[in-house]
């Protein structure tokens, strides 16, 4: 989520892997492990309310240095109940609106871990131009920047193909369009119908990444061509961008407002 995509170079990747769909099989079963709940958020509250301060930041505007997020993303994120907000039966909407105008929240500061079981139950937006995600960023960013810190994308959507979802690492030479990715991909559905349950099992040298039951892809440092930094705590974020180099501008036919509904968001521990 972070920066520097190339559209041609993504454009041609989710052509061409559009109707690849994986599953689980010999090469790719889950592996039982005794999971621990260590930090939720079920998003229980009243309608309008923002999210809990003690577990949630708000970014605003357009970036640290205006640039729409190092993506040239067109949004402008807010702490308007408009843009991001509780609904008052247990789900957070983060609202992308004609303007552009969106929502993000990051646990910075609040929730930090390494390694670990990292789920949320969301029902995505669509349409061109539209950047949901929930994703996770290295805890030393300020120290080293980005993508030295590391970054774990547990899903991104591109609003313009609503049935595949990419689960994603970058790090020193390996970001942006370069960055190591997974696929995922539905033939008769599409992510915004419902909600489903996306998740990352995250251990020393690994990186496995989930739809609902379905193991999809796993990523290890044999398959990135830099230094391998997913090694420390990493803090989560969710949010709608609109427009920015992964999925270009919105078109006409793009329908605002869009929602990303998140039901829930649960981190685990392994325990021995």
């Amino acid at each position: 989520m972070k920066s520097n995509y190339s559209i041609i170079i993504k454009s041609v990747l989710f052509v061409s892997l559009l109707f690849i769909f994986w599953s689980c099989n010999d090469d790719n079963e889950i592996e039982v492990r005794n999971w621990q709940l260590v930090w939720e958020d079920e998003f229980e509250g009243s309608a309008g309310q923002l999210p809990d301060a003690t577990k949630w930041n708000l970014d605003i505007g357009r970036g640290p240095n205006g640039d729409g997020w190092g993506n040239r993303e067109l949004q402008t994120y807010t702490d308007n109940p408009e843009n991001i907000s509780l609904d008052g039966a247990g789900n957070l909407l983060i609202t992308a609106r004609q303007g552009f105008s969106s929502g993000r929240i990051n646990s910075k500061g609040l929730f930090e871990q390494a390694y670990g079981r990292f789920e949320a139950r969301i029902k995505m937006p669509y349409g061109p131009g539209l950047w949901p995600a929930f994703w996770l960023l290295g805890n030393d960013i300020d120290v080293v920047d980005w993508p030295q810190c590391g970054e774990i994308d547990v899903v991104e959507l591109r609003g313009q193909n609503p049935n595949v979802i990419a689960g994603t690492v970058h790090g020193p030479g390996y970001s942006g369009g370069g960055s190591i990715p997974r696929y995922f991909g539905f033939e008769n559905d599409r992510f915004d119908v419902d909600f489903h349950l996306f998740a990352v099992e995250w251990g020393e040298g690994y990186v496995d990444y989930f739809v609902d039951d379905t193991l999809y892809g796993r990523i290890t440092p044999d398959d990135v061509p830099g230094e391998w930094v997913m090694d420390h705590p990493f803090y989560i974020l969710m949010n709608v961008a609109v427009g920015g180099d992964y999925v270009g501008f919105p078109a006409p036919t793009t329908p605002f407002p869009q929602t990303m509904t998140v039901d829930y968001v649960k981190v685990y521990k392994e325990m021995n």
